[in-house]
């Protein structure tokens, strides 16, 4: 009977000693950087002071980043929803004998890098591209406009590359829900607006939240979307900053201090969301 209580713990060890390895660690060695002397440098060296004022410093030269970070991820995240849940509806409780198929065409631009992805955009969007002419030959866009290097190419960057995080929850959540309520709905002469409103959102609510978050929170972070679709002055992302400040420019303590302040920002927003969410099959 003893030996029987250890098992979960040993089943649990595994995964406990690779976050132990991979994440705690280096998280741990990340927040000791944050601390060290801003005044040294590669070559001299940094100095361990506790210097807790490299957030501040963070935090008052690049708030402009983390701003637009959040409201990047915040706009493809909504635009992701919109046409995610639609897809997801359609495969969950229309496809019938495509949905196999069609699920397989969701999850297809995972078979291409997240890189490769993105440059695809760039032709797709760039200045001579058959899209921007045509937007251009039906007023949409002046002539001259442009697409690419603008917040518009950074944002539909990031809601086409992370719709997959946003479609499959949906559909998972969809998929359970019961096709007799929809019927029951009808059967009590409800519209069918009205039965979708009631029964079909309530019950796919954890698949929206689940999906909302796992689109926004690597939205907020990333930058290969705003160093290839945007421009220099009003796309760049604290994605950017930090890349910059790490591999260029060997800020090792603000660039910590940045990536802390990035990390504690998404989990108060993303434990405010989920409260405020309510759904407790996600938490």
């Amino acid at each position: 009977m003893t030996s029987k209580k250890w098992v979960p713990y040993l089943l649990l060890a595994p995964g406990a000693l690779w976050l132990a390895i991979f994440f705690l660690t280096p998280m741990f060695n990340l927040g000791a950087t944050s601390l060290y002397d801003p005044s040294g440098s590669l070559e001299s060296g940094y100095v361990m002071n506790g210097h807790v004022g490299n957030y501040a410093d963070a935090l008052s030269e690049y708030w402009p980043q983390f701003l637009r970070s959040f409201t990047f991820a915040a706009i493809a995240t909504v635009l992701a929803l919109v046409i995610a849940y639609p897809l997801a509806y359609a495969i969950a409780l229309k496809a019938g004998k495509w949905k196999n198929i069609l699920l397989v065409l969701v999850i297809a631009p995972f078979f291409t890098s997240f890189l490769l992805r993105t440059l695809a955009w760039t032709a797709i969007l760039g200045d001579n591209s058959s899209f921007v002419h045509f937007l251009q030959n039906i007023h949409i866009l002046p002539e001259g406009g442009r697409i690419l290097a603008t917040p518009f190419a950074v944002v539909m960057g990031l809601t086409y590359n992370f719709l997959p995080f946003m479609t499959l929850p949906l559909f998972t959540s969809l998929e359970k829900v019961d096709s007799r309520l929809i019927e029951a709905a009808g059967d009590l002469y409800s519209k069918p607006f009205t039965g979708f409103r009631r029964v079909v959102l309530p019950l796919s609510m954890p698949g929206v939240v689940a999906g909302t978050l796992l689109t926004f929170i690597p939205a907020s972070g990333d930058y290969i979307n705003a160093q290839l679709l945007g421009g220099i002055k009003n796309t760049t992302m604290i994605g950017n900053v930090i890349d910059r400040a790490f591999l260029e420019r060997g800020a090792y303590p603000t660039a910590a201090a940045l990536s802390f302040v990035l990390m504690a920002a998404i989990v108060i927003l993303v434990a405010s969301y989920v409260k405020r969410a309510g759904t407790d099959e996600l938490v």
